[in-house]
């Protein structure tokens, strides 16, 4: 008997005359891997809190939910707590308790098992997910990583039949995020326990999927298996294609051939591989179709020529010197020996592990905390001796939870009450506001709540409302967590533009691909200081984990390819010469 059948399933919020989701039919058989994926607002995150009644959101629901057979609505409240497990997307919003050791517990307890169950599944859940040596530490002392981990133990604790995951790597770095998916993929194969999960890491997720879900505009799009979705994304020419992983899309690239006349190779020139029905999904099926059809060639072009390297230098606008800070006076060090400049109009990228500083870094930069030794200097000045701010108060900062932005009841008011302070007319207002929402494409949730948007739709209004107070400096923590790839490139389009028209922006951020895509500088941060900077392709064409998957996939052939792009386009080069030299060894893996 399938976990859950859904059947004919649309739902509508209030005040809303489109459906977030619509005409939804599926079923999730028992022990499956399920990965449900689409761009932001697609009705991803209202889809899987249909599927437990505690978290349905308020609104209109038509169509039936199974579980086991029996409608949704008639299992208690206490039988779906033990038996649908969920984790959200911040790992914040679900911790209850102070202590490591009874957050494991508070579910066992509120279900009322007695002590000694308690202590068992307690103890196993800990030795599982490796909790041992920080049991008894405090909830606050723990990493991002930690606490999500913490999380899906506390759920695991109460042994449920399916566990649901809503974007539950959002907010980690990426080896914490790689860690806590091979968690879950331990769960589904060693424990069974079924598992739906919405991701918009696929390059880590889809090697573990048995089944992918494509939903877009609240429908379902494909249902298929994972190395099978690239085709029929390809063959419909869908925008969902760049969310794929990296060496699916380096293949429907290659192997598709509806070019366009300027990507087309000449009569004469050598074509691309064929086309196959499955794509590969892994780095390392990426690596050998790579190997394979380079091989026996002679490569003329190794490395991407990248613009960014032969940038000449220009002043700093800003420029950290030997900067350390902690929290109090007790408290360790949490950013020492900082240096770093940036130069205006820049898009400067911070990468590094949770709680290595970056955020703290920003929120020295904007003024809001003050190191104890060091100089923060902004346009050639000491920001410790500015009077009335004003050498800050073009500096602003877009912070990591969107939520602490929003004071008003509709995304319309929130923009507006940004404009509060300005000379503007009633009607000026309202088209800076307009402008910005169809900027940022945010127009058709104007009317909204802003705590009734996904993850992504927050993540934008938010940006739309730091962008109206038309910053010099634009400070960015984690701007891209809960973004599609189709809207991240159309975020990248706009900080392009700021930058264009003088806009600094330091960004953090755990998104190796986007930083990679995107940025002018790259820097790594480790343990409260910047260790390298360098241009994206230099900066990740080294690293084994701080790189991207298009990277790992080609360095064998490569020199400095870092973008799915990158790779291409050298595939390209190479196989569409006018003439296909031999090479006198074929291409080897390296080892």
């Amino acid at each position: 008997m399938a976990t859950f059948t859904v059947k004919d399933l649309s739902f509508t919020y209030p005040g809303r005359e489109e459906p977030a989701i619509s005409h939804i039919s599926f079923k999730v058989e028992y022990g499956e891997f399920v990965v449900v994926c689409g761009q932001t607002g697609c009705g991803k995150s209202t889809l899987l809190r249909n599927l437990k009644s505690v978290l349905t959101p308020h609104g209109q629901r038509k169509g039936e939910i199974l579980f086991y057979g029996r409608p949704i609505e008639t299992i208690s409240d206490r039988e779906q707590a033990s038996r649908i497990g969920y984790v959200l997307q911040n790992p914040d919003n679900q911790i209850v308790t102070d202590k490591v050791w009874h957050e494991l517990a508070f579910g066992l307890e509120s279900l009322g098992y007695d002590t000694k169950v308690i202590r068992l599944r307690v103890a196993e859940m800990a030795n599982f997910f490796g909790i041992q040596s920080w049991f008894m530490r405090d909830v606050s002392q723990l990493s991002g990583g930690q606490k999500q981990i913490l999380n899906l133990g506390s759920v695991m604790a109460m042994q449920p039949d399916v566990l649901i995951l809503d974007e539950p790597t959002a907010q980690l770095d990426p080896i914490a995020a790689t860690d806590f998916l091979e968690t879950v993929k331990k769960i589904n194969r060693e424990i069974g326990t079924t598992i739906i999960m919405t991701e918009h890491r696929l390059d880590d997720v889809f090697p573990m999927a048995d089944r992918v879900i494509l939903m877009d505009k609240g429908r379902i799009l494909a249902e298929d298996a994972p190395e099978k979705v690239g085709k029929i994304l390809a063959e419909k020419n869908h925008p969902l294609l760049v969310a794929m992983p990296a060496p699916m899309q380096i293949f429907e690239s290659l192997t598709n051939h509806k070019m366009s006349a300027k990507q087309a190779p000449g009569p004469k020139q050598v074509p691309g591989p064929e086309p196959a029905e499955a794509s590969p999904i892994t780095v390392r099926q990426g690596r050998t179709w790579l190997t394979d059809i380079f091989a026996g060639k002679q490569l003329v072009k190794l490395r991407i020529d990248d613009p960014r390297e032969s940038r000449p230098q220009g002043e700093p606008l800003i420029e950290l010197k030997d900067v350390w800070f902690r929290y109090s006076r007790d408290d360790v060090d949490v950013i020492k020996g900082l240096s770093l400049k940036v130069e205006k109009g820049q898009l400067y990228c911070i990468v590094g592990g949770n709680g290595s500083g970056k955020t703290t870094a920003l929120s020295i930069i904007g003024g809001i905390n003050k190191p104890y030794r060091g100089k923060v200097i902004v346009k050639g000045e000491d920001i410790a001796k500015q009077r009335n701010r004003k050498i800050t108060e073009n500096i602003v900062i877009l912070p990591q939870n969107p939520q602490t932005l929003f004071v008003e009841k509709t995304v319309a008011l929130d923009l507006m009450e940004v404009l509060d302070e300005k000379t503007l007319s009633a009607r000026e207002k309202e088209q800076r506001v307009r402008e910005i929402a169809d900027r940022i494409e945010i127009t058709h949730l104007l009317e909204s709540h802003p705590y009734d948007l996904s993850g992504g739709e927050q993540q934008r209004v938010a940006l739309a409302k730091v962008m109206l107070t038309e910053p010099e400096v634009l400070l960015l923590d984690e701007p891209t967590k809960g973004l599609d790839n189709h809207f991240k490139q159309k975020l990248a389009k706009i900080l392009k533009q700021l930058v264009d028209e003088g806009v600094t922006i330091i960004m953090v951020s755990h998104d190796i691909e986007f930083c990679g895509n995107y940025g002018d500088l790259c820097a790594m941060f480790f343990d409260g200081n910047v260790i390298t900077t360098n241009t994206p392709n230099q900066f990740f064409s080294g690293n084994s984990f701080y790189t991207t998957a298009a990277n790992r996939m080609s360095r064998h052939l490569f020199e400095n390819a870092v973008t799915v792009q990158d790779v291409v386009t050298l595939c390209r080069e190479n196989l569409w010469q006018k003439k296909v030299l031999q090479r006198e060894t074929p291409v080897q893996e390296e080892v």
